[in-house]
């Protein structure tokens, strides 16, 4: 027995050091720009269906992309409350949102400013007569600049979720090369 040699093992968990600030930042911006794709996508389910229209296949792919990264953010926030945030997790899970908030940008773009009949094109077609103040036709306009202006914003969110996604992943590279000490 004293010949033998015990080895130990120690086990040694690496600490990552986050940017406090530009988490929470990034945190925020990311639940705003998911929680209003899936509002404005809903809002949009719901006129569809109560105008007995088909549903295009932004809407419900735009309110799955949405609540998959509210969930990815829960799950960050529980990892972090934990400390346990791996860069490993948040780069993952960023490139694949990254890829959907991508294909989400175009086909919102494409639906917005595309070569015939665009949404944007149907924003600028029609202008109520002056004097009806209370009038069908107003309520129609005011409805239709409503509508178009969701479509506007749910193109800026995705703009703005897909360049975050983007920070998120040289973030996390960083964080994973020690570069936040």
């Amino acid at each position: 027995m004293a010949n033998e040699v015990l080895i130990r093992v120690l086990e040694r968990k690496r600490k990552y050091v986050w940017p406090e600030a530009q988490l929470n930042f990034w945190l925020i911006v990311m639940i705003a720009a998911a929680a209003t794709i899936v509002g404005i996508f809903t809002y949009f389910m719901h006129l569809q269906s109560m105008f007995h229209l088909g549903v295009p296949w932004i809407f419900p792919y735009s309110i799955a992309t949405g609540s998959i990264c509210l969930l990815f953010l829960f799950i960050i926030l529980v990892l972090i409350q934990q400390r346990q945030l791996l860069p490993g997790i948040v780069v993952l899970g960023s490139f694949i949102l990254f890829v959907l908030f991508l294909t989400g940008l175009i086909e919102t773009s494409i639906q917005l400013f595309g070569p015939t009949g665009s949404v944007n094109s149907y924003c600028n077609l029609y202008r109520p007569s002056s004097g009806l103040a209370n009038s069908q036709a107003t309520l129609a306009y005011l409805e239709t600049q409503g509508i178009c202006q969701d479509w506007k914003a749910a193109f800026s969110f995705y703009i703005i979720g897909t360049v975050f996604l983007l920070w998120m992943m040289v973030m996390a590279w960083q964080v994973n090369q020690d570069n936040f000490d």
